[in-house]
């Protein structure tokens, strides 16, 4: 398994409009994040996690040329916005997109995307297959194994997807024992950590950290990073050495 990170940023991204904070000065090229998404290569399948506004512009950084199914973790616009962006697939692959969610995310898709599921369609508009999901049951894409885990986003069920030795977690603040329980024996551990205050919907750095202590993977990444975290050199180098900070582009070979 081969896992790229297409973007490591909160909601706004890094730099933030209008901010000329050190964080968003910075000229290191790990402190320019976009908005949360990662690509998965298995087994030769290729699967995106979240498909946010920088979509397009992930995919051609990578050089994406095949995607097998994009799943969603939850409806919220920077995971989603980007759903548009996979008519190229679509002409390429000869065959509408393979999308996993839960019914509420497929819900707030149809709506948003209204277009793409008219009776009378507009000319190349996305086309997609919708599967439906839950935090219940397991569930295969293209004949990958994923365990979903539901996290708490302040008051929003979000999903996060195990497969194998690796899972991935995002939008995070609260996890429930028998959530924690699907996640236990993960070797590499992908976890939000927003900033170093508290923050209502989200895990602060001490936070994640406490999460992967308990968790004890041997090696952790942080994603859904805001500014206000810090300078990505200075906030890695104080962190323990198995757990990193991840950044645009970053690859992991897992075996």
């Amino acid at each position: 398994m081969k896992v790229t990170f297409l973007g490591t940023g909160t909601s706004q991204g890094v730099p933030v409009i209008g901010c000329d904070c050190v964080v968003c000065s910075s000229l290191d090229f790990r402190d320019k994040r976009l908005r949360s998404s990662i690509h998965l290569e298995i087994e030769g399948k290729s699967l995106v996690i979240d498909t946010g506004p920088d979509f397009r512009m992930q995919m051609l950084r990578e050089k994406i040329n095949h995607v097998d199914a994009v799943i969603f973790t939850h409806e919220h616009k920077d995971h989603t916005a980007g759903l548009d962006d996979i008519r190229p697939y679509n002409f390429m692959q000869k065959k509408d997109m393979p999308v996993f969610a839960t019914k509420k995310v497929l819900s707030q898709i149809k709506r948003e995307f209204a277009y793409i599921f008219e009776e009378v369609k507009y000319p190349g508009v996305p086309k997609v297959l919708t599967h439906e999901i839950s935090k219940a049951n397991p569930f295969e894409v293209e004949g990958i194994p994923i365990t979903p885990i539901e996290v708490m986003h302040y008051r929003l069920p979000v999903l996060g997807f195990r497969t194998g030795d690796f899972t991935y977690i995002t939008d995070a603040k609260t996890i429930a024992k028998e959530e924690l329980e699907k996640i236990k024996g993960t070797k590499i551990l992908v976890l939000n950590a927003l900033q170093a205050s508290h923050h209502i919907s989200h895990f602060t750095l001490e936070e994640a950290i406490e999460m992967v202590n308990f968790l004890k993977p041997e090696k952790a990444f942080f994603t859904h990073i805001s500014h206000k975290l810090g300078a990505h050199g200075e906030v890695e180098a104080n962190l323990p050495a198995h757990i990193k900070l991840a950044y645009d582009g970053l690859k992991v070979d897992i075996a």
